[in-house]
C-alpha cells in the first residue's frame, strides 16, 4: 500500500477467518495505530490530535471491537495471540515495513509484536502505554498517587472516592474518569461518556487476565532491537506515571521519553499542537533531534 489520501472502511480476514476491520483517516505515509482500552474501538483515536495532516492513520478495531467481527474462540482476544492480527493488517497493506503507534493497553500488544517480528517495524511510538507483557506494572499506588496531585480541581473529592472504591473491586455510583485527562472541560466529558459502548468488557478480561506473558524473553528480545522508539507520557496521568514510562523507555536500547506538560491518558485531547508536534517528528526520518529534559 502506498500512500494515499483515500479516507473510509476497510476490512480483511485474519489467520482464522475473522473479518477485521480499519479505518484510514488523513493522507501520506500510513501509520498504523493500534487502540488500548483494553479491547476499544479504533473510533476514540479521533485523528490524534491532528496528526493525520502529517500520517495516513490506519485505525485497527482488533477482533470484537468496533467493525471487526466476534471470533469463534474468545481466546484470540489474549494480546500474545493479536500479534497475529496485526501481522496479518500488514501484510494485508503490502507494507514490508511499517510504523505503529500504540496506546495505553495496547503498549503490551506493540511491544510483543516488534518483539516477534522486529524486522517488519520501523519505526514505534507508545503513547502513554502499559507494559504487561514486559513487567512494568501499574499499581493502586501510582494511580492514587497521581490522583492526590489533583486535589484542587473542583471534582477532585467524589472521583477520588470513585477511584478508591473502583481499586478496592467495590462498586460505585460515582466516575474517576476526570483523573484520565489533564483537562476535565466539555470534550473530556464526551470522550469519557463514549467509553463504554466502545468497550468490548468480555475481550478485555481475556486480553487483561487471560494473557500469558513471558516478560524476561520479551525484555531479552527488546534489549537487542535497535529501532527508534519514542516513550510518551502524561505529565498527570497515572496510567503510567512518567516514572513508570521511564521504565518502559529503559527496555529499549534506542529510546527516547517525552513527558508532556499538562498531559493525562489521552494526551492528544489536552494539548494536540504539542502531541503532534512531538509525534510527528519522531515519525519524520529526515528530521533530527535530542532529547532535552525529557521532551524531544
Amino acid at each position: 500500500m502506498t500512500a494515499t489520501g483515500t479516507c473510509g472502511t476497510r476490512m480483511f480476514s485474519a489467520y482464522d477467518g475473522t473479518a477485521l476491520a480499519y479505518h484510514l483517516v488523513g493522507a501520506g505515509e500510513p501509520l498504523i495505530c493500534l487502540p488500548g482500552g483494553a479491547m476499544r474501538a479504533s473510533a476514540y483515536l479521533g485523528d490524534l490530535g491532528g496528526l493525520s495532516a502529517h500520517r495516513q492513520l490506519v485505525l485497527f478495531d482488533l477482533r470484537g471491537t468496533g467493525d471487526s467481527a466476534v471470533p469463534d474462540d474468545p481466546a484470540t482476544y489474549r494480546c500474545e495471540r493479536l500479534v497475529d492480527d496485526v501481522e496479518a493488517l500488514r501484510e494485508h497493506l503490502g507494507l514490508e515495513r511499517v510504523d505503529v503507534l500504540a496506546h495505553s493497553a495496547a503498549g503490551s500488544l506493540g511491544m510483543l509484536y516488534a518483539a516477534a517480528h522486529p524486522g517488519r517495524v520501523r519505526r514505534l511510538a507508545l503513547v502513554t502505554p502499559t507494559a504487561w507483557a514486559a513487567g512494568v506494572p501499574v499499581t493502586a499506588e501510582d494511580r492514587l498517587s497521581a490522583a492526590r496531585a489533583r486535589r484542587g480541581e473542583p471534582w477532585f473529592e467524589e472521583a477520588y472516592a470513585a477511584l478508591e472504591a473502583q481499586l478496592r473491586g467495590e462498586e460505585t455510583t460515582g466516575s474517576a474518569y476526570p483523573f484520565f485527562y489533564g483537562r476535565w472541560d466539555e470534550a473530556a466529558r464526551a470522550h469519557a461518556a463514549a467509553s463504554p459502548r466502545q468497550l468490548n468488557r468480555a475481550a478485555a478480561q481475556v486480553f487483561a487476565t487471560q494473557s500469558a506473558f513471558d516478560p524476561p524473553a520479551t525484555r531479552a528480545a527488546l534489549a537487542d532491537w535497535a529501532a527508534p522508539v519514542l516513550v510518551l507520557a502524561g505529565e498527570r496521568d497515572g496510567v503510567p506515571t512518567p516514572e513508570r514510562a521511564t521504565e518502559v523507555a529503559a527496555l529499549f536500547p534506542e529510546a527516547e521519553l517525552a513527558v508532556q506538560p499538562g498531559g493525562g491518558h489521552f494526551p492528544w485531547l489536552d494539548d494536540p499542537g504539542w502531541f503532534v508536534r512531538t509525534v510527528g517528528a519522531f515519525f519524520d526520518a529526515g528530521l533530527r533531534g535530542v532529547p532535552a529534559n525529557g521532551v524531544r
